[in-house]
């Protein structure tokens, strides 16, 4: 009998990536969310950010969505993080995540191509 070991995870694609969720994220939203993130994970980031600063709603089916997302990441030695979520979703996501998932709070960047200056006249 000839037994094989599984091979090792491939190389991480990508060191960092990271989504920004502008809407709500629930049932009716979720299919082009999954399609995103199924091709963000296609990439082999190491890690994946999620920002949930501008969502101003979660529901069950969005909180299961994490979840695989984490454990899929998780198989391949990567981490999932949710940045910034409103107070309200950070309560719902404790519950539903439990400690699985590191919520942070960190400073958004500044969209790319752009810069926030302060004007100096008055």
């Amino acid at each position: 009998m000839t037994t094989s070991l599984p091979s090792p995870p491939p190389e991480s694609g990508v060191p960092h990536v990271r989504v920004d969720i502008t809407d709500e994220l629930d049932l009716a939203g979720l299919p082009e969310v999954a399609h995103v993130l199924d091709q963000v994970l296609a990439l082999r980031p190491r890690e994946v950010t999620i920002d949930l600063a501008e969502c101003r709603h979660v529901d069950a089916a969005a909180v299961a969505l994490l979840l695989d997302v984490h454990r899929r990441l998780t198989r391949g030695g990567a981490t999932l993080l949710l940045s910034n979520p409103h107070p309200r979703i950070r309560r719902i996501l404790a519950t539903g995540l439990g400690a699985a998932v590191p919520i942070v709070d960190s400073p958004r960047p500044a969209a790319r191509g752009r810069a926030r200056v302060a004007s100096t006249r008055r």
